[in-house]
């Protein structure tokens, strides 16, 4: 299947030498939340409805990336938001995979920074690393572990367990010793599994675990080029948190999906804090100090996490990609990696949500420069901060960090004060022009 848009016409040139449409941005959009509201209320874009029609941005799924990325042929100025291989860090067991192969690299070079490759818990993959697990298994009698499909996404297939009769489902040999051909379609293996050693301390609030969703956009690999978001999210159990029952989801799973089937969930209040909320909680419990290094390890982890798949990314000008992480902090205010998703639920929850996800893929949009407006050295763009851009970032300006005057940071300000408003008209001379129109669901 070969698939085109037509060329771009040009009528003006960009701050970047590029040129930039007089006509309308053709778009198509596989997805009816969020990211289609926010592209249909975009200034000059035109939504394109019928197949094999021409567009220049392309909101698709990863379904479509596996089956047709290889045989299209895209235009120069043409965007989609996924890369080719975009599995390399959103899939479980692989993601696990080179995150060891980036701390076995490190260690063998002898570099300081293998000791901040800390960050994810021991991980195997089932059932082609039984064996090496049940060995670790041994060694940490009594200890708490949690199976995921590699995968699904949104809590589908997570339990606890602590003793291993309750994985014998992949046992390797089960499934990989040779069998009489008459018996081979009768033992299928398991579907992949990743095992993780439980974090059983995790920091709670009010009695409840929660774990954070923040965003981090990559518009090249190869440099890498990588931009934070401010704002996010921290999700919480809906009951109060005890390791007396390892089976009960509404306590251990804080996925919303799971959380909304509690009987006694409050659909208008949810289970969410904003990160700004969050952080400003945390910095009244702990004080700014330990908050700062809190982020500054947030800060490593999601820049470690990236160059731990940079080689392996199929990089291409034409992707980009908003990743949606799930961090985990313990009662050390210590962060833990949980998964990495290539499709971060669009879909609101609530009228604050909904603002939030719409601010979020508008200041997305906006980095991505469809329309050829940036000059290519802005260092924030709305709520997004450069924060790697084939090196770390750094901040010259006083005052942005949280309302403290430091100079020379790091350029990523997860869960500040998002001022966007006024970023943007700094940057475009305009105000944003979304108008939010949160349509919530009938029971």
């Amino acid at each position: 299947m070969a698939v085109s848009g037509a060329s771009t016409s040009v009528g003006r040139v960009s701050a970047r030498g590029k040129p930039a449409t007089d006509r309308p941005i053709r778009f198509k959009c596989c997805h009816r939340n969020t990211i289609l509201d926010v592209l249909r209320s975009k200034p000059g874009w035109q939504e394109v409805t019928e197949d094999g029609g021409p567009w220049d941005f392309y909101w698709c799924d990863v379904a479509w990336i596996r089956e047709h990325f290889d045989h299209t042929y895209l235009e120069e100025h043409q965007k989609i938001c996924h890369f080719r291989n975009h599995y390399e860090l959103t899939r479980k067991n692989l993601m696990a995979k080179n995150l060891k192969r980036l701390r076995r690299a490190l260690d063998k070079e002898g570099s300081q920074e293998a000791a901040r490759c800390d960050f994810f818990p021991s991980t195997y993959e089932l059932p082609s690393e039984y064996h090496i697990f049940v060995e670790e298994f041994k060694k940490q009698q009594g200890s708490t572990w949690i199976m995921k499909p590699a995968s699904k996404s949104q809590g589908k297939g997570i339990f606890l367990f602590r003793k291993l009769k309750d994985i014998t489902e992949w046992k390797k040999e089960d499934y990989f010793r040779p069998t009489p051909i008459e018996d081979r379609s009768e033992k299928e293996p398991p579907e992949t599994y990743v095992v993780q050693k439980y974090i059983d301390n995790p920091l709670l609030i009010a009695g409840k675990k929660f774990d954070t969703r923040m965003y981090v956009l990559v518009i090249s690999y190869s440099p890498l080029k990588a931009w934070s978001y401010r704002e996010g999210f921290a999700r919480f159990s809906n009951t109060r948190y005890s390791m007396n029952s390892i089976s009960d989801a509404y306590v251990h799973l804080t996925n919303v999906a799971i959380q909304k089937t509690a009987p006694d969930y409050d659909s208008e209040k949810g289970c969410k804090w904003s990160l700004f909320e969050l952080r400003r909680y945390l910095a009244g419990m702990y004080g700014e100090p330990r908050v700062e290094k809190l982020f500054d390890d947030v800060y490593q982890l999601m820049i470690k996490s990236l160059q731990s798949v940079q080689k392996a990314i199929i990089n291409d000008k034409h992707c980009f990609e908003l990743y949606g992480y799930d961090i985990l902090l313990d009662c050390n205010l210590k962060p833990w990696i949980i998964e990495v998703n290539a499709s971060p639920s669009l879909t609101a929850s609530s009228r604050s949500d909904y603002e939030m996800k719409c601010r979020l893929l508008e200041d997305m949009l906006h980095v991505v420069d469809l329309e050829g407006h940036l000059t290519g050295k802005e260092k924030r763009i709305g709520g997004f901060d450069l924060m790697w851009s084939d090196g770390p970032v750094y901040s010259e300006d006083v005052g942005l960090h949280c309302g403290q005057p430091l100079v020379y940071s790091l350029n990523c300000h997860i869960g500040c004060r998002n001022s966007r408003e006024e970023q943007l008209l700094q940057v475009f001379k305009q105000p944003s022009k979304f108008k939010h129109n949160y349509q919530p669901k009938e029971k």
